[in-house]
């Protein structure tokens, strides 16, 4: 095989890295991204509960985890977190994926407090004589708020909800810091490889402004077509 084509492979496989770490990060994006929403719809749901304790429990999930940076949260349940596990469950984390799983937890929790106050918003947005209304048809507390009040209240939380998740999908960067092989992680060993920190990085910088925009643009085509009305 000549150098040339020698070469030619390599880039190849360079490229391939790139896109790895592409797929990689649009993997967290979605694995965090689906238990964050639920997440934090029911964090909202207890924060606007006539429980004190489920208010107490809400507040202090928020709080606890939103004050605290993502690198910490990344750290912990790394390092830490399957030090308290079973031996054969930390065992079976470290045979699967630690890396992936690890970050899919702290980035869906951390999603999930900031979701969970968008949500929370839009809730207290919903006229209170929507519920009443729900009530005085015979429909219990739990059919009212899933049938009457969580569908007004996610739809005028959605503007803020695509918001957080550009801020998710920047943040999966972040993983990078625990081996996660994610976008930065691939660019930063196609440069440690290559010295071509210049088409490595410009590759990641173009792969999230792409992403942020469409979701940004996913947004503001929403909010056009669906105005909130008070």
């Amino acid at each position: 095989m000549s150098f040339f084509d020698s070469n030619l492979l390599r880039s190849g496989e360079y490229h391939d890295w790139l896109v790895q770490g592409f797929t990689t990060s649009l993997q967290l994006l979605g694995a965090s991204f689906v238990i964050a929403l639920p997440l934090g719809v029911a964090i909202a749901l207890m924060r606007t509960s006539n429980s004190r304790l489920l208010k107490a429990i809400g507040a202090g999930l928020v709080e606890g985890i939103r004050n605290v940076p993502l690198l910490a949260h990344l750290l912990f349940w790394y390092f830490a977190f399957p030090e308290l596990l079973p031996e054969t469950v930390k065992l079976a984390l470290y045979d699967s994926n630690p890396e992936f799983i690890c970050a899919v937890i702290a980035l869906s929790l951390y999603a999930g407090v900031h979701m969970a106050e968008d949500i929370r918003s839009g809730i207290r947005a919903v006229p209170s004589a929507q519920m009443e209304a729900a009530r005085s048809l015979g429909l219990g507390r739990i059919a009212s708020l899933r049938l009457v009040l969580l569908p007004q209240a996610i739809r005028i939380a959605v503007p803020p909800l695509l918001s957080q998740t550009v801020n998710l999908w920047k943040d999966t960067s972040v993983a990078t810091v625990i081996g996660a092989a994610e976008m930065m992680y691939q660019a930063a060993r196609v440069e440690t490889a290559t010295f071509r920190s210049v088409e490595a990085f410009t590759f990641a910088t173009l792969a999230y402004l792409t992403v942020s925009l469409v979701i940004s643009l996913a947004a503001q085509l929403y909010a056009r077509r669906f105005p909130v009305r008070t």
